[in-house]
């Protein structure tokens, strides 16, 4: 199971009720959060890795679409990113359905807030760039590693 754990602000938004989510991988949970720029952008920020993706065009009220897009957003990202497709494919095969819950890590919310403050005057042509661009700085909450480093390690070490 893939878990999209939503903030208040984000089921509000998407007038969605979240499910009740046993305790899962990490690896197959994200947290998920408006980030407000010029336009609304969706952030999704992994637990594991604290690998963020952001992902625009979503409007309210739209949960579908927002399913659908980040899991083509994040196929396409991490091929960008050098994970080889069949590795890619592994992870999404072995995540299978995504349910929607709520928040429960206050560390994955603490760097998601981090991002947010640092994508604030950032000005990019692909949401790609920004999400790449986040995903290269260091962070505390995994050993002042880089997010797209780790997940590639641990994502390479369990499917390959």
């Amino acid at each position: 199971m893939l878990a999209l754990r939503f903030t208040q602000k984000l089921l509000k938004d998407m007038k969605t009720a979240p499910v009740d989510i046993e305790e899962i991988d990490p690896l197959f949970s994200w947290h998920v959060n408006i980030l407000q720029l010029r336009k609304k952008h969706i952030i999704f920020v992994n637990d594991s890795s604290q690998l963020c993706l952001v992902i625009d065009g979503i409007r309210s009220s739209q949960v579908g679409k927002l399913q659908e897009k980040f899991l083509c957003d994040l196929k396409d990202y991490l091929q960008l990113e050098g994970i080889k497709k069949h590795i890619i494919n592994q992870y999404f095969l072995e995540a299978g359905e995504i349910r929607i819950g709520k928040t429960n890590s206050r560390r994955v919310i603490g760097t998601m807030n981090e991002m947010v403050i640092y994508s604030k005057n950032m000005t990019f042509e692909h949401t790609y760039d920004l999400s790449a661009w986040l995903n290269k700085m260091i962070y505390k909450p995994i050993d002042y590693e880089k997010p797209i480093h780790v997940f590639k390690q641990e994502i390479e070490k369990r499917y390959s």
